[in-house]
């Protein structure tokens, strides 16, 4: 399994593991199907609906609204759903930048606009090829736009038993609802500087969690950082998987 290492700016090393190029076909395939019933649904509604539009009135829609949608289905969904259409979210894969950020619409249309070079010709051998032998499972359009796939839940990330035990929303009240807004990302670095820090207990990993406690006390817009920084980030983490699963 191919893995993307990652250093925050708390200096903590994130692993994320990328995404197999299995689970990139089987999403590529599962998006396949949805645009196909997709098509095969709408026309039935129009043919429903405008039953006297006749072959041209057909024709007109596919040519403005099918063809178009189908055309920019990955670009418009991987910009709305953040880095993943329908496939890859059944997957849980998710486009990302090298660096760890979230790609913007350039980089979503750079990948986009290589789907032709790396998918289909010649029937996704170069793609597959430059998946398998590349560092970081890349394709041309990853390489351009500076993105990888990674798997959106890393199996080392959480497991109810590895932070605490919670049974449900009843048994436990969250103590910062404001972390449902946070992002995946920021959970995976509280999950990772706690590790580590459990790990290697030294001075360097725990100021770190200072800094990390410091860090998410201005994102909840927190008076004061809890004195605690351990049972704090502990805290964070209960509060969104409560909050979010």
């Amino acid at each position: 399994m191919k893995t993307l290492e990652i250093k925050t700016t708390q200096n903590v090393s994130i692993n994320y593991e990328l995404a197999t190029l299995r689970e990139r076909i089987l999403a590529f395939v599962i998006d396949s199907v949805f645009k196909s019933v997709g098509v095969g649904l709408i026309t039935l509604a129009v043919l429903f609906i405008f039953d006297g539009a006749g072959e041209r009135g057909l024709m007109l829609f596919y040519v403005l609204i099918i063809y178009p949608t189908l055309t920019f289905y990955t670009l418009i969904f991987e910009t709305i759903l953040n880095g993943q259409t329908p496939g890859k979210r059944i997957m849980r894969i998710k486009v990302m930048k090298l660096n760890g950020k979230q790609p913007v619409f350039y980089d979503y249309l750079l990948r986009w606009a290589f789907r032709i070079v790396d998918l289909y010709l010649p029937m996704g051998i170069l793609g597959s090829m430059s998946i398998v032998s590349s560092r970081h499972a890349q394709r041309t359009g990853d390489v351009l736009a500076n993105t990888v796939l990674v798997r959106v839940e890393n199996k080392s990330f959480v497991s109810l038993s590895d932070i605490l035990r919670i049974d449900s929303k009843m048994s436990y009240q969250p103590q910062y609802p404001e972390v449902k807004a946070f992002h995946e990302e920021d959970i995976l670095i509280i999950k990772a500087a706690l590790d580590r820090t459990a790990k290697y207990n030294n001075n360097g990993h725990r100021d770190a969690l200072v800094d990390l406690s410091t860090l998410m006390a201005q994102k909840l817009n927190l008076k004061s950082v809890p004195p605690d920084s351990t049972i704090f980030l502990k805290t964070i983490l209960k509060d969104y998987i409560v909050l979010t699963r």
